[in-house]
């Protein structure tokens, strides 16, 4: 397993991998899940371990809808990386645990830091647990609520710029992201686009 941040799609150069992160939630996460269903796209969900903690049915329907799941940390704490190795350790792996049990046993196959605040010790550690490390191309900027259309705007002007799409289904309304993939799924596709997942 490598720990080098993913940067690719398994569905090649015209390969698109929607990400959603933060949740899951009790209110966005079955409105997400039925966007993808309805367009046929399988997403990656990167979850927070009290999230999954505290809805393990929501993470249970992302297992069997086909989708994958990310480890995205205990607490989200977007400073983890100037925090003591032990810390990082405690968020990475305490929360792979919380994933885990509250899926039914499917574990992460991922790792994605808060914020993006990777360390190379943090990476070869998700990587020693089987989760890629993975990072993202495409910021739709849908966690400060822009407008449906900014967020469309902002994935068809940059998925030239690599794969991996990034998208919210917890902290806060985010009927504009729901709102942004009913539109923007099948505008992909129209263009040549297929949606898959991060290489591992």
């Amino acid at each position: 397993m490598s720990a080098d941040i993913v940067h690719a799609s398994d569905r090649g150069a015209r390969g698109v991998n929607i990400t959603i992160d933060d949740g899951p939630d009790p209110v966005w996460t079955p409105q997400v899940l039925r966007v993808l269903r309805d367009n046929g796209v399988k997403a990656t969900f990167c979850m927070v371990g009290t999230q999954a903690e505290a809805h393990p049915d929501l993470v249970k329907a992302v297992v069997a809808a086909g989708h994958r799941l990310c480890d995205h940390t205990v607490s989200h704490d977007t400073a983890m990386d100037t925090k003591p190795e032990s810390y990082q350790s405690r968020q990475i792996l305490d929360a792979e645990h919380m994933i885990t049990r509250a899926s039914g046993g499917v574990r992460p196959q991922y790792y994605r830091a808060p914020g993006g605040a990777f360390t190379p010790y943090s990476r070869r550690l998700a990587a020693s647990r089987g989760m890629r490390p993975l990072g993202w191309n495409v910021d739709t900027k849908d966690f400060e609520r822009p407008g449906t259309a900014a967020i469309v705007a902002t994935v068809e002007n940059q998925v030239g710029n690599g794969p991996t799409v990034l998208f919210h289904d917890a902290g806060g309304d985010r009927s504009q992201t729901v709102a942004a993939l009913r539109e923007v799924l099948p505008r992909l596709k129209q263009r040549g686009y297929s949606f898959g997942f991060p290489v591992r």
